[in-house]
């Protein structure tokens, strides 16, 4: 049986492991990821690196100081038919692409029930959960903050966009060979699940039910929706992905169903390939992690390394920083900062809850 241990810093100073795993909520991913390096491991991450944007450039930072490989979990890099729709697309089958809308529309159950503040669990140090960010009254199950609802709560994540979000920006990313928008801008609210609760005697969840996001590049504007009701039953089933417009045609890169190219032309047929995935999660983490140690080998920089996974997670928080805001931003992804925009650039950090102190570049 491994050691438990209750503070992760104790574990990475007694132990020194040559890798770490941080699959915590997001809001930890950064100091955790950071100290890990530090001590000398190799990183594997999950997605979205960060909870805000300056917390990821510390991150890149850190793993380049410390010469240590951070690989991202952003498995579709590396899943068959997402390699081989990849070759398909860039191989100019579809034509010039003009157009990428990212989507992932789920049905839901109407209007959300606010849920009870409960005590927390016994062995659960809730103070030290919450950590850097700010401390909610745990609530109790189905749909409270622990053990996985918290990516509803925005304390601790940024909602669907960046949770699905990432996977599908930074297969639009990886795909197209771009590295930062140069606008974004995004709506969304909660018409369905109802307006935010949260008092002393009980609490809902505060991310939006549905969003919409437009990333504008050089010449290509790229769109993010996402709904929790009214599902997807419209267009051919397809509740996840990413629709990639051509002159020639259009491409839908899946997920459970692999990817399928729809010919602009009628008398050409429809070309489909099934998807390659591992049990018992339908995913290909298997390949990442022997990308991951390939590279720890090696020394080279891993498919989905903490980089990419940067610059991904960035577009997701930025398309949440506008819609907090209410209206669009102009990105310097150069810089990593809104031009001219002092006010949304106090949205690419916030402040840490004592003792925790916020990661600087």
């Amino acid at each position: 049986m491994p050691k438990k241990y209750k503070d992760f810093r104790e574990m990475l100073h007694k132990e020194k492991p040559e890798i770490c795993i941080v699959a915590t909520p997001d809001h930890w991913h950064p100091l955790a990821m950071i100290e890990a390096v530090k001590a000398g491991a190799h990183v594997y991450v999950e997605k979205p690196i960060s909870h805000t944007v300056r917390e990821g450039r510390a991150m890149v930072k850190a793993a380049r100081e410390a010469g240590r490989v951070v690989q991202v979990g952003t498995h579709r890099r590396i899943s068959p038919h997402n390699v081989s729709g990849r070759e398909f697309i860039r191989s100019g089958k579809v034509g010039k692409i003009g157009m990428v809308r990212a989507f992932v529309l789920y049905a839901g159950s109407g209007p959300e029930k606010p849920r009870k503040n409960v005590e927390p669990p016994k062995g659960l140090d809730w103070d030290l959960w919450c950590g850097p960010a700010p401390v909610r009254p745990y609530n109790g199950q189905p749909g409270g903050i622990h053990p996985r609802g918290f990516r509803q709560y925005l304390d601790y994540a940024n909602g669907t966009l960046g949770d699905w979000g990432i996977h599908w920006l930074d297969q639009i990313r990886w795909i197209l060979d771009l590295k930062y928008p140069k606008t974004v801008h995004s709506v969304g609210g909660r018409p369905i699940k109802g307006k935010p609760v949260l008092t002393k005697e009980e609490q809902t969840t505060d991310a939006p039910d549905h969003q919409i996001a437009t990333f504008q590049f050089d010449d290509l504007n790229v769109t993010w929706e996402h709904r929790q009701f009214g599902g997807n039953n419209a267009e051919k089933g397809e509740s996840v992905g990413c629709y990639f417009y051509g002159d020639r045609g259009t491409f839908h890169m899946g997920w459970k169903s692999g990817w399928t190219f729809y010919p602009s032309n009628p008398k050409e047929a429809v070309i489909t390939e099934k998807a390659q995935l591992n049990a018992p999660d339908d995913q290909n983490i298997k390949e990442l992690w022997a990308d991951f140690l390939q590279c720890i080998k090696t020394g080279a920089r891993p498919v989905s390394d903490i980089e990419e996974g940067h610059l991904s997670t960035a577009m997701s928080l930025l398309g949440m920083l506008s819609m907090k805001l209410g209206r669009s931003v102009v990105w310097d992804g150069e810089k990593e900062e809104c031009v001219g925009d002092p006010e949304a650039n106090k949205h690419l950090e916030r402040p840490y809850r004592a003792p925790w102190v916020y990661p600087k570049v």
